[in-house]
């Protein structure tokens, strides 16, 4: 099944404008990706398949295209440099600034859960028994429905928890019968899973002290890459941290100051 050029400008135009990414080099992407689950739709081209999503007011296919177009595997202790700066610099340096014990940690692009989890791992890894006292539940954010109905169920299988030490296994996964892992109840409760496009705006109660979107802005343009770094600049709290994927360059000119590959600091006012 073949996606005529019309139809796919069409649909790359509509994607690009709403949800940000840049699929215009990506024809065959979009094909490969599709095709199957427009057969399994029970269309037979594209053209029928997308005037139907077209018409969906609800925007849910659209989404369910979104999903098959974005989600790609991944693990635990991705890029594991970013979870060894949390624990050994951020957290640190947390515990001895953040005085009414809250901390404002925002997965952008979550998918489908690992990296929250991951992240909420390291918290009670790093707290221990005192972080009863701390407000520290992490917000993941994802354009995928589906996505993120997988990432509340927290079951993944075992090549994706296999960078993880087998003692962080045991101490928060439960191993199911069909050889799968579940993340338990204790690390699930402190991650709120919730959809948000990145393209709209980002309206929050609080700034964050930590805003982790990583291997997302790979699917974006420069302008609108830039955008999107200057609206995380504006709810990230002074001397708060992005981190980006390692394979994604960061705009010029965006406010954040360089702390290590792919990590990036708000400055504090009055620190220059």
């Amino acid at each position: 099944m073949q996606l005529n050029n019309d139809d796919f400008l069409r649909l790359a135009k509509l994607i690009k404008t709403k949800y940000g990414l840049d699929l215009f080099q990506k024809k065959y992407l979009v094909e490969s990706r599709l095709t199957n689950y427009v057969f399994d739709c029970g269309f037979e081209d594209f053209g029928e398949y997308l005037e139907t999503v077209y018409a969906d007011r609800s925007g849910i296919e659209m989404t369910n295209i979104i999903s098959r177009l974005t989600t790609n595997f991944t693990y635990f202790m991705r890029e594991s440099e970013h979870f060894t700066h949390f624990s050994e610099e951020f957290l640190v340096e947390a515990e001895k600034t953040k005085t009414n014990k809250e901390l404002r940690i925002w997965s952008a692009g979550c998918s489908f859960g690992n990296e929250p989890y991951n992240l909420a791992i390291c918290l009670e890894e790093y707290f221990g028994f005192r972080h009863r006292i701390w407000d520290s539940k992490i917000l993941a954010t994802d354009i995928s429905f589906n996505a993120l109905r997988m990432a509340k169920r927290g079951v993944f299988t075992e090549k994706a928890v296999s960078e993880l030490p087998e003692l962080l296994k045991m101490k928060y996964f439960n191993r199911l019968p069909n050889g799968t892992y579940q993340v338990k109840d204790e690390i699930r409760d402190n991650v709120v899973f919730k959809y948000h496009n990145l393209m709209e705006e980002i309206n929050f109660k609080k700034k964050f002290d930590l805003i982790v979107c990583r291997n997302v802005m790979i699917y974006f343009d420069e302008d609108t890459k830039r955008n999107l770094i200057k609206r995380f600049f504006e709810v990230t709290d002074e001397g708060g941290y992005l981190y980006i994927g390692h394979a994604e360059s960061m705009p010029k000119d965006t406010g954040y100051e360089y702390v290590k590959p792919a990590i990036f600091r708000k400055p504090v006012k009055g620190d220059e």
